[in-house]
């Protein structure tokens, strides 16, 4: 829920919904829903520009992955915490960061959650961490921005489906909300868009 409340940018009530698990993983004291918890309100705090905090958060939540082995979350974590370490003035601590992430995204296969990361690291910004969205994709998400570039070389919903490994119908509401978001009614129009701002 905070991931989809951040994408929205509604970062309110993203905070509210952080804090709430915050206070489930406490009680209930279970090391997977605070890890959960530390994450999230790492990129809360990212969203809300306290990136000295997020960098606390989040280095608490990578232990927290370490010590349950579960290494996608820990790469989504190390990616966040390398935004916190880049807005810090920290290059080499956000490199470390960024490169530890990749490396386990790679050799997990997690394509989707490597791009995010890879947006994350070339932005750095709290808007990239709160959305997952490059500069240029005004208020698309992270995955539409994806679907837009996709869509602009020509593909259909099914090869954009096979290319994201996503279901036909996930495109089909990428789409449209593309267009809802963008004020556009067209393929070409969106075409036209990706390539105005550089996201092809």
């Amino acid at each position: 829920m905070v991931e989809v409340l951040l994408a929205d940018g509604d970062v309110a009530a993203a905070r509210a919904a952080a804090d709430e698990l915050a206070g489930l993983g406490a009680a209930f004291d279970s090391p997977f829903l605070r890890a959960t918890a530390g994450s999230v309100a790492g990129a809360v705090l990212l969203a809300e520009g306290n990136p000295r905090g997020a960098c606390e958060t989040l280095r608490r939540a990578t232990d927290a992955w370490r010590a349950l082995d579960v290494p996608y979350e820990l790469a989504r974590t190390r990616a966040l915490l390398g935004v916190a370490c880049a807005q810090l003035g920290d290059a080499d601590g956000a490199a470390i960061e960024f490169d530890g992430a990749r490396r386990t995204l790679t050799a997990l296969g997690a394509g989707p959650a490597l791009r995010v990361a890879d947006e994350l690291a070339g932005g750095g910004s709290a808007e990239a961490a709160a959305r997952g969205a490059t500069s240029g994709a005004g208020p698309l998400t992270a995955r539409e921005v994806e679907v837009l570039a996709l869509l602009a070389t020509g593909r259909t919903n099914k090869a954009i489906a096979a290319e994201l490994v996503i279901s036909e119908k996930t495109v089909a509401r990428h789409v449209a909300n593309i267009f809802t978001k963008l004020d556009l009614s067209s393929r070409s129009g969106a075409t036209a868009y990706a390539y105005e701002h550089g996201l092809v």
